[in-house]
């Protein structure tokens, strides 16, 4: 996050006698990223980070790949997935490629008793049902329907919810998850034109500092796998920190839409980035004011990208037959467009409350065999018009 935030208690200097009432040092953790050259952040701790107890045996959560290489469109029901009691346990990878993951949860109940370190990957959670707090060494945030929560890679955390009905969509990078730069100028700020600007941005506050002693259960997922770790100390023990990296939300109702005479291209929604892959928020937004204009879209080979779009509320003008929770996957190489009579339907409407979050991944998806569990019968064959409208044609 290319914004400077600090809670809590920090020396005037970096690396210097910082001192406890007591007269003993407190800890200085430096938690950077892409070495020393990414964002980072100093963070002061009672305690050394790392003081381990017990390192447990590990287990996979690697998805298993049903679809290596695929060329048809096809289409998943997000809600059918089953929901299970813990948070961890119901994270399910829908999509894989070198540069990110894509999955969604369904739990009643957040972290329970441990924390969780993804070591692998920046996070950005969707929620789409339910609210709760997300609890970090760095602060708490606030969430709810709609927000999305960027968590980078190595922050521990828990989640608590305040709802039972709990649906998220979860994109792991391998990189890290930023703005678009087009939006930023050379010192990091958002431009005039950006459709966000920095007071959208909600950043941790309310920091908690928990002077404790004993066994805390920490899950750290790296490659691929879960390893159970015992530290001797809360992993909250932080008593202040500063610098650039840290979790921080932004609600998709804050996002500004771009709109124009004529149809503009997926670009103008863009909200986030990582090394490969661009994600989108299509919100409510009045449609092209051209007297002559087609709201629907036009019909888009992407031949260098694979699109995702999660569904997640509205009517969604270019669709027929969609419901909340519904995953498409149109692939690179074929063309894509909106389903028969969509075009003619769009016609004449000034405005839109479709709800939407769109992945574009430069690189192919595998499907995984969790996802063909959810998977909807030949969608592909979507577009097939009926025999009248064919011989007519």
């Amino acid at each position: 996050m290319p914004v400077y935030h600090r809670l809590g208690k920090v020396p005037a200097k970096r690396h210097v006698v910082f001192r406890k009432p007591d007269g003993s040092l407190y800890h200085e953790e430096l938690f950077g990223t892409e070495g020393f050259s990414g964002v980072s952040s100093l963070v002061y701790h009672l305690y050394p980070p790392t003081i381990v107890k017990e390192a447990g045996k590990a287990f996979s959560v690697r998805p298993e790949i049903a679809i290596e290489d695929n060329l048809r469109a096809l289409s998943f029901q997000g809600f059918e997935m089953p929901v299970k009691d813990d948070y961890l346990e119901s994270r399910t990878t829908l999509f894989v490629n070198n540069d990110l993951h894509i999955g969604l949860s369904a739990s009643k109940n957040g972290t329970g008793d441990y924390f969780f370190k993804n070591a692998d990957a920046d996070e950005l959670i969707f929620v789409h049902q339910g609210n709760g707090t997300l609890h970090t060494n760095y602060g708490n945030l606030d969430f709810g329907y709609g927000d999305y929560l960027v968590i980078p890679r190595g922050t521990i955390y828990k989640i608590d919810f305040e709802t039972t009905e709990n649906r998220l969509l979860i994109i792991e990078s391998f990189s890290p998850i930023v703005t678009p730069p087009r939006y930023r100028n050379e010192y990091g700020q958002l431009l005039e034109h950006s459709p966000f600007c920095e007071r959208d941005f909600r950043l941790p506050e309310g920091l908690e500092t928990h002077d404790e002693k004993g066994d805390f259960k920490v899950n750290i997922k790296k490659r691929g796998l879960i390893y159970p770790y015992v530290y001797g100390t809360h992993p909250f023990d932080v008593v202040g920190w500063d610098g650039y990296n840290y979790p921080y939300a932004f609600s998709i109702f804050n996002f500004e839409p771009l709109t124009g005479r004529i149809h503009m291209p997926p670009p103008i929604h863009q909200s986030f980035q990582g090394n490969n892959f661009v994600i989108c928020s299509f919100v409510p937004r009045l449609y092209d004011y051209h007297p002559e204009a087609i709201p629907a879209p036009y019909h888009h080979s992407n031949i260098d990208s694979d699109e995702l779009l999660y569904y997640v509320d509205g009517d969604f003008m270019s669709r027929n037959n969609i419901k909340k929770g519904q995953i498409t996957l149109h692939p690179a190489g074929i063309p894509h467009g909106p389903h028969p009579g969509a075009i003619e339907r769009s016609i004449g409407k000034k405005a839109t409350n479709e709800l939407a979050v769109m992945i574009d991944t430069f690189h192919p998806v595998k499907i995984t065999k969790a996802a063909l569990a959810l998977e909807v019968k030949d969608y592909y064959k979507s577009w097939m018009l009926e025999p009248e409208v064919l011989n007519n044609a």
